[in-house]
């Protein structure tokens, strides 16, 4: 089966009306359209729905820390929702850079460069069925309010000043009120070394992930 890539859009109408396309899709349907197999399970397609939309819309910056569509600045993100449409699940924004944080602004770093403007593809999630016959829902273009973007930094500027006093590995998944900070890496044994008072020291690498409340109300404002 001969599988096909798509050019990144250029502009943000291009981008959509390629996104518009995908509204109504089931997963098996979208995979056809690439020459690409959906198997049943999801144990051996782990992130596949969101990388099928990522070759169809031509998204180009992959595990970097750029925005998925580098020309026009646009992230985009594939969202598991319910059947009310709420998100199933928190969303995944970027790897946290302990060494980095202390020399960066919010604006300047990584987390709000994924923030800014957010292409929101919703997919059944699991509830739905087997994989290949999950549907794609209407994709939302989204920028922060002022008061969004207000909650976003305060939430990685607590989350920065924790680490700046060598506090990393006390922050849990209860920081935050739209951010929340949570393991990030394919095994627990893995590690990352952050420097510290005393020199350094070993650390499990975590994430920024947008709560699903936060998704939720983001949804609910703009449809």
């Amino acid at each position: 089966m001969t599988q096909l890539t798509l050019e990144e859009p250029r502009t943000e109408a291009e981008l959509m009306a390629r996104a518009k396309r995908l509204a109504g899709l089931t997963v098996g349907e979208l995979g056809d359209r690439l020459g690409v197999p959906v198997p049943e399970s999801t144990r051996r397609a782990k992130g596949l729905a969101g990388q099928l939309v990522e070759r169809f819309l031509g998204a180009s910056a992959g595990s970097r820390d750029a925005a998925d569509f580098q020309a026009i600045g646009v992230e985009l993100k594939t969202l598991p929702v319910d059947v009310r449409g709420r998100p199933k699940e928190t969303t995944f924004v970027c790897t946290i850079q302990p060494n980095r944080m202390a020399q960066l602004d919010f604006e300047d770093s990584p987390c709000w460069h994924k923030l800014q403007r957010v292409l929101w593809v919703p997919v059944e999630a699991s509830d739905a069925g087997p994989l290949p016959g999950r549907r794609l829902g209407t994709p939302i273009l989204w920028s922060p309010t002022a008061e969004e973007r207000r909650v976003l930094q305060d939430d990685w500027e607590r989350v920065a000043a924790r680490i700046a006093e060598g506090g990393l590995d006390e922050i849990t998944s209860r920081l935050g009120d739209a951010l929340q900070v949570r393991p990030k890496a394919a095994s627990a044994a893995a590690r990352q070394r952050v420097p510290d008072a005393e020199g350094f020291q070993w650390h499990n690498p975590r994430g920024f992930y947008l709560r699903t409340d936060f998704t939720a109300r983001v949804l609910s404002r703009i449809r």
